[in-house]
């Protein structure tokens, strides 16, 4: 049982790790390019306005069973995660209709 738990803490740094260095590692890149920040920047900002947009959609309803001691759901954290998985959705299907689109127009030509 020991050897589990030292290779599930292993497991937790190296993704600590590997997540400091996706995003360190291209910010260092672009310091000779600093107009590739821009289109970074431009895509976080847009992807955090389909958040926020589908977290002001999403409902903040709790059944009172959930309500209850094992998870103890507020309402806020009710619309964030209703606001997360409406994101993803739409994100999906924005994702499936450039499919689609590429497809379409592959075919064209």
């Amino acid at each position: 049982m020991d050897s589990i738990d030292i290779f599930l803490y292993v497991a937790e740094v190296l993704i600590i790790i590997g997540a400091v260095l996706a995003i360190v590692m291209p910010l260092i890149k672009s310091i000779g390019d600093p107009g590739s920040l821009i289109k970074t920047g431009a895509a976080v900002v847009a992807l955090a306005v389909v958040f926020f947009v589908m977290y002001s959609i999403a409902d903040n309803e709790v059944i009172p069973r959930f309500a209850a001691d094992p998870f103890n759901l507020t309402p806020g954290l009710s619309q964030f995660v209703g606001g997360a998985l409406l994101t993803t959705y739409a994100l999906f299907f924005v994702a499936l209709l450039g499919i689609v689109f590429t497809e379409i127009n592959k075919a064209i030509k």
